[in-house]
């Protein structure tokens, strides 16, 4: 994907049958959801793909297992189904994970063992895994480092696991691939409406402030938490339908507890299950459930959230961390659907609603990454008739996704799925390129200039927050790392010693939001 072009493709188009606002998990879903149909479809994300709310979640793909204690079934018999097609159709960034629940007595190994043979149950022809009940022993071999103080047994079960931003980058190319024109940095300033209806939208470059005026039979909204903002562009005295909650995760060394399974509390003092997570070598702890009213590009962590993990975690573990211990924080909105009567955000609904405006926009808010898929189609299915166009059935269900690879590369790399060939005679081509980019992570400056080349990274964030994880597993870091990204990009994009430094001091305001000391 490149930009440049991208844009320019832009200059020479200005009618799509869709136009979706939003690149996050959501929207991407439409555009592949469209596009593959056949409809003539536009992607616009004012930001970077996957910015806010879908690079920070906790890299499940799963059914929920609190919603099943909550006795909403159908939530979690579709978001199972779901997570089935995503790691058969995108199996080179999601996988299955096998969970752990200790229990403390034997009421709670009956009833999380029925709970969890339910949750398998419901999951049919895509189990990822047969439920099982553990002994004392059995949990320890799984959680070595667990406290064993009254410790009665554990059950193992499974799940599926992912890496949020790198699907975000790899819908991006599949929707570019299935014929959509999808662009980051490119903001709607304004609707351009004919009878009270929309028929299209004012663009904006953010990188050149270049205007671009788009038609389009329908607008589909698609931002999120920051879809209130968008509907105030587009309706009159509109109540917010929107109630954020904000959820932050810990990332610690893996050495804190051994373990290739993941742990899940399964009940905390807020209500909600707390998970300990392996993932890229590190250790994923969280989440919270904390509603806020106001709704920021980079939320921050709350002290009483990250005691809260932190005493958790304490609680559990043989080893116990401490704030100096946290190489990352990072912190997610997530966009529920608000309810009067509800005001604690975790016993809010799940389910996502789908709603068309007087003005003529589709709006979707709510649901979660493992329901993205199905989200879109039902997106594209509702937008269909107000546009005219004749109805095509969706073809997302056994859609491969861009990289797809069945059989991994044993290296890091392995998470571009059949890009990795690409990025290793990238390497063999240019020796050079293969230095890391910090000397105790994998990542190579390789890796940067395919970001820039290849899946449309603009700034040193775009690079070490989503298309590398380095920030979110370390920030400290990326930090150091920051100079070495900066100098490349400045060099592949074009750019003068004073955007570099620029970049620099832009990611190390940003990357001070990741760290606790």
């Amino acid at each position: 994907m490149d930009r440049t072009e991208k844009f320019n493709q832009l200059r020479t188009t200005s009618e799509f049958d869709f136009v979706i606002i939003g690149g996050g998990a959501t929207g991407l879903g439409c555009a592949v959801d469209a596009a593959s149909r056949g409809y003539k479809t536009l992607l616009v994300e004012k930001y970077d793909f996957a910015k806010g709310t879908s690079s920070r979640s906790t890299k499940l793909v799963h059914g929920g297992v609190r919603y099943l204690a909550q006795g909403n079934i159908h939530l979690v018999r579709e978001a199972l189904l779901e997570r089935g097609r995503m790691l058969r159709n995108a199996p080179h960034v999601c996988h299955a994970l096998g969970f752990v629940v200790p229990v403390y007595n034997y009421w709670d190994k009956f009833y999380y063992g029925f709970g969890l043979w339910m949750y398998d149950f419901l999951s049919a022809k895509f189990s990822l895994g047969k439920t099982k009940l553990l002994s004392k022993e059995e949990t320890l071999e799984h959680l070595p480092d667990l406290d064993a103080t009254q410790l009665k047994g554990g059950i193992l079960y499974y799940d599926g696991q992912f890496d949020d931003s790198r699907l975000a980058i790899n819908l991006a190319q599949t929707a570019s691939e299935q014929g959509a024109l999808v662009l980051n940095y490119c903001g709607v300033s304004k609707f351009i409406k004919e009878n009270g209806k929309i028929i299209g939208v004012h663009l904006q470059d953010e990188l050149t402030n270049a205007d671009f005026l788009v038609k389009s039979k329908v607008v589909i909204n698609a931002t999120g938490v920051f879809s209130d903002a968008v509907l105030q562009k587009s309706e009159e005295n509109l109540e917010p339908i929107v109630a954020p909650s904000q959820g932050i995760h810990l990332v610690v060394d893996s050495s804190f507890f051994h373990s290739s399974s993941a742990m899940l509390i399964p009940k905390t003092s807020d209500g909600r299950v707390l998970f300990l997570i392996p993932w890229h070598n590190k250790l994923l702890l969280g989440t919270t459930d904390t509603p806020v009213k106001n709704v920021a590009l980079e939320p921050k962590a709350f002290e009483e959230e990250i005691n809260f993990i932190i005493n958790h975690f304490n609680k559990y573990a043989l080893k116990t961390i401490q704030k100096s211990d946290v190489d990352s924080v990072f912190v997610g909105l997530r966009p529920l659907v608000k309810t009067a009567s509800v005001k604690n955000t975790a016993i809010l609904s799940r389910e996502h609603l789908l709603k068309v405006f007087p003005s003529g926009l589709l709006t979707i808010i709510g649901g979660k990454w493992t329901t993205y898929r199905t989200m879109a189609e039902q997106s594209i299915n509702k937008a269909i008739p107000l546009s005219g166009l004749d109805f095509i059935r969706s073809k997302t269900r056994h859609l491969k996704i861009h990289g797809y690879a069945n059989a991994k590369s044993i290296s890091h790399l392995a998470i571009y799925g059949a890009d990795a060939i690409a990025i290793e005679n990238m390497i063999a081509d240019d020796i050079s390129i293969s230095e890391k980019i910090h000397p105790k992570y994998p990542y190579t400056k390789a890796e940067v200039v395919w970001a820039v080349r290849k899946e449309m990274a603009m700034t040193v964030e775009d690079v070490l927050a989503r298309r590398v994880r380095l920030l979110f597993l370390d920030a400290r870091a990326a930090i150091e790392a920051a100079p070495m990204v900066a100098r490349i990009l400045a060099f592949e994009l074009g750019k003068d010693a004073i955007w570099e430094e620029e970049q620099l001091l832009f990611f190390k305001n940003i990357a001070k939001n990741y760290l606790l000391v």
